[in-house]
């Protein structure tokens, strides 16, 4: 069919012409999709608004050859109108929604949506620390793709642990066999601290120390750009407070 429907939350806009915008979206079933939006940049835009990053919405798309266009769409969440009111909330979403967009492609990918939707609406809410929320969607969101933290077990030879060096590199935990110079040893709660952000505690992760946040952060945040082979311009932004990344 060429037209088709779905949820989607907007991940960047790029402008195209005098008025009209290139929206990258990431949708619940069609993947990530790149779409016009003609004349959304005119005043007199019936939906121009509704199209901006950490949108959620229900677009109508008609399929082109190499972009689609759309034909309409309702807001569902405009969680940007939130997030721009908190610095921390706002620069953890800008990474999210860099990452989001980096380990996505045109495959439908419902989990991915699922996790970016959910955390989104974390920030929002305010429900937890906004490092918190940042890292546990990067760790999770790292695992859909195939990328998955060792916490539990050794990276290199799969013995369980606990163990007590983390090494980026290898992907996270390494026992004292396997242990490369230059490996660092986070404390034990920083490792308590990375176990439940990679599968969602929250009842743990709310209760860490700022410590162990500080700790925890750049280690995730090393792993996932080392994964990345780049880096993630937006984790920059972050404040030490917000989520630790330089």
């Amino acid at each position: 069919m060429k037209t088709y429907r779905d949820d989607a939350i907007v991940l960047r806009c790029h402008d195209l012409g005098e008025a009209d915008r290139i929206i990258t979206m990431l949708s619940r079933h069609n993947g990530k999709v790149r779409a016009v939006a003609k004349g959304v940049r005119r005043t007199k835009s019936r939906f121009g608004a509704r199209v901006e990053p950490f949108s959620m919405v229900d677009v109508q798309l008609y399929r082109g050859r190499t972009l689609d266009t759309i034909t309409q769409v309702e807001s569902r969440n405009q969680y940007g109108r939130t997030l721009v009111e908190d610095y921390d909330s706002y620069t953890c979403a800008s990474a999210m929604l860099e990452l989001a967009d980096r380990l996505t492609g045109e495959d439908p990918d419902p989990a991915q949506f699922a996790l970016l939707h959910g955390a989104l609406h974390a920030l929002a809410t305010r429900a937890h620390i906004p490092s918190l929320v940042l890292n546990s969607y990067m760790l999770r969101a790292m695992a859909l793709s195939g990328w998955e933290l060792a916490v539990f077990e050794c990276a290199k030879c799969g013995t369980p642990g606990p163990h007590e060096a983390f090494h980026v590199q290898s992907g996270g935990a390494v026992c004292d066999d396997c242990r490369p110079a230059g490996s660092t040893i986070p404390s034990v709660e920083a490792w308590q601290l990375i176990g439940a952000l990679s599968v969602g505690d929250w009842a743990i992760a709310d209760a860490s120390i700022p410590a162990a946040r500080r700790q925890a952060a750049p280690l995730i945040g090393a792993f996932v750009q080392w994964q990345l082979e780049s880096k993630v311009k937006s984790l920059a932004l972050v404040s030490a407070e917000g989520g630790g990344h330089g």
